[in-house]
């Protein structure tokens, strides 16, 4: 294991963290996760310590724009945290008037002045006694905050991501998180309190349940933080640990909703679970393909009426196999009862013979559709197998991580993609040029990023916990962090998901996971542009009426797929309602 501040000189080696989550990452959160999670509700259910009571019982300066729909019966008194809404919401005219909201403070929207459509709220200036070290890792001023990075070379992470290389160095990926944090600690109210980040450098693979205990344990020990960002891939030992030690954990893992339930507060994902998901693609197939002819399949099967077949992966065991029985019951409830439930294991050695064996009992069942709960890399030797075999059956992507990227789509056999689609919780994606992570680098401190594709592997995390930490207000806790986190709400939009947390109607049991809508795709083989990663090819996913994204029950009937009329790949400028405002920049 090896410890470091973010203050070492890393040199040029390759990114722990990109190497480890970076292209699992990357494609992923660039486009399911905005850069400000944006907070409905702006934190005021929670309320700080008392001594921290602000009076705002001065008379409004002369001059003052106190708004006119600003409530005259209100309250002459608050607490923090207070969001601008709430206090033009509750307060009177005078209390709501001798705030002083600051250049950070668009007074027209309420939020923070920068150019980003999803901004949080713009919280009231923090005066008075913040209570001093109110948790672990948490003075009067600083905050302790420990980022997770896995080790250079991880074969499992490496086989997985075999599609996309990232080659941003540490020292880059540092400089751009350093970046971002100072434009948090200049927009996001703290409460008097500063950042101490650090990072901290595994040695464990991906699945490496050991180390990954051992990590939690010394980074616990060693640097008590409030709060770490990140962790191992395919292990939940890691968080498991931490919520044993009762800190925080962002994107750390996690299991099903009844595990992290018994670890509240201290873990929180920013993907919707495999179930959740699996809801979502259940819906799907039984509102828009259950009982019609697979229309969409090649020519020998376009006129059979849908025959399905769900392909998973096994390696999770005993969690795996749970998640496919569910999948199978809920199929069969949609009326579209799998022919069969064919399982693999993700192993280099033995792939292509499996994907022979399933593509031969595929086709000799008169499969029409083949449902992937898949790993990213088998569908490539799926798809060739089946050509090989002349079989070219309807291929639906079952929000399957990183399959549903145009990276990872252009690897696997054209031919029998032309026929692939499916659900996927990723949004329809916007320009890096101009909008997102980049950008608002760029505009904050007049300089690149460091770390371009990067930033939206490692600053997804970050963001839920600042918007998390402005939130909760000075009384900060993992209790009162947790409280707060189960209020959060993001602006439904297009091109970026909708997330909430706690019990907010959408789900029958407390969620701790983040993204609870999804949008279906199709592939369009002839469609040129870049992938997740800038690349410039041909195949491209086509997003559905422009990318429009459906909570559980709200799915339509209307079949739309490889229609081009409304299908969107990429926006080149954001839609006109998503448009972000324009401010000048603090760089000059």
């Amino acid at each position: 294991m090896q410890p470091a501040s973010s203050s070492a000189d890393k040199g040029s080696g390759g990114s722990k963290s990109l190497k480890k989550w970076g292209p699992i990452g990357a494609l992923i959160v660039i486009i399911v996760i905005v850069v400000a999670i944006v907070v409905s509700s702006g934190g005021d259910k929670n309320k700080s310590a008392s001594d921290t009571v602000a009076p705002a019982t001065t008379e409004a300066p002369a001059g003052s724009d106190a708004p006119s729909d600003s409530t005259a019966t209100g309250s002459d008194t608050w607490d923090f945290p207070l969001s601008y809404a709430k206090a033009k919401e509750t307060l009177t005219d005078a209390a709501f008037s001798a705030i002083d909201w600051g250049a950070r403070c668009d007074t027209e929207k309420g939020t923070i002045a920068v150019p980003d459509y999803f901004a949080p709220a713009c919280m009231a200036p923090f005066t008075g006694d913040n209570g001093g070290a109110t948790a672990t890792g948490v003075t009067a001023d600083e905050i302790t905050i420990v980022h997770y990075l896995g080790p250079d070379n991880d074969p499992i992470i490496d086989y997985i991501t075999s599609a996309v290389k990232v080659d941003e160095t540490n020292a880059q990926q540092e400089e751009t998180i350093k970046g971002f944090i100072n434009y948090f600690e200049t927009y996001y109210e703290l409460y008097g309190r500063k950042i101490k980040y650090v990072t901290y450098e595994s040695t464990g693979l991906a699945n490496d349940e050991v180390t990954a205990r051992a990590d939690a344990q010394r980074i616990v020990e060693e640097y008590k933080p409030f709060a770490v960002v990140g962790g191992p891939a395919l292990t939940n030992a890691f968080a498991d640990e931490m919520a044993a030690r009762q800190t925080v954990c962002i994107s750390c893992g996690g299991g099903t909703s009844k595990w992290l339930a018994e670890r509240d507060p201290f873990l929180w994902n920013l993907d919707g679970s495999a179930e959740q998901k699996q809801v979502q693609v259940v819906e799907f197939i039984g509102k828009q393909l259950a009982g019609k002819p697979a229309s969409h399949a090649g020519d020998a099967l376009k006129a059979d009426t849908r025959k399905f077949a769900v392909v998973y992966e096994a390696s999770g065991g005993a969690e795996s196999q749970r998640l496919a029985d569910l999948m199978e019951s809920r199929m069969t409830e949609v009326g579209a009862k799998p022919d069969l439930m064919l399982a693999y294991t993700l192993d280099p050695g033995t792939i292509q013979q499996q994907a022979s064996q399933v593509i031969a009992k595929l086709k000799a069942a008169g499969i029409t559709t083949v449902v992937m709960a898949t790993d990213p890399v088998a569908p490539g030797n799926f798809t060739r197998e089946a050509t090989t075999q002349e079989y070219f059956p309807e291929w639906l992507v079952a929000a399957a991580t990183l399959t549903d990227t145009n990276a990872f789509g252009r690897g696997y056999d054209q031919a029998q993609w032309a026929h692939a689609f499916g659900v996927t919780s990723l949004a329809v994606r916007v320009s890096p040029d101009v909008v997102g992570s980049k950008i608002l680098y760029k505009w904050f401190t007049g300089q690149d990023a460091p770390a371009p594709l990067g930033a939206p592997v490692f600053m997804p995390g970050f963001n839920l916990l600042f918007a998390a930490l402005q939130g909760t207000g000075p009384n900060l806790t993992p209790q009162t962090l947790g409280d707060f986190i189960k209020t959060i709400k993001t602006k439904p939009a297009l091109t970026a998901s909708y997330l909430t947390y706690g019990d907010q109607g959408i789900w029958p049991e407390p969620d701790y996971n983040g993204v609870d809508d999804a949008t279906v795709f199709w592939w369009d083989t002839a469609a040129t542009g870049p992938d997740e990663n800038g690349r410039e090819g041909t195949g491209l996913m086509k997003f559905v009426d422009g990318g429009k994204r459906y909570l559980p029950g709200e799915w339509p009937t209307e079949d739309k797929l490889f229609v081009q009329d409304g299908a969107v790949a990429i926006y080149d400028t954001a839609p006109a309602s998503e448009t972000p405002p324009s401010y000048p920049s603090p760089a000059g």
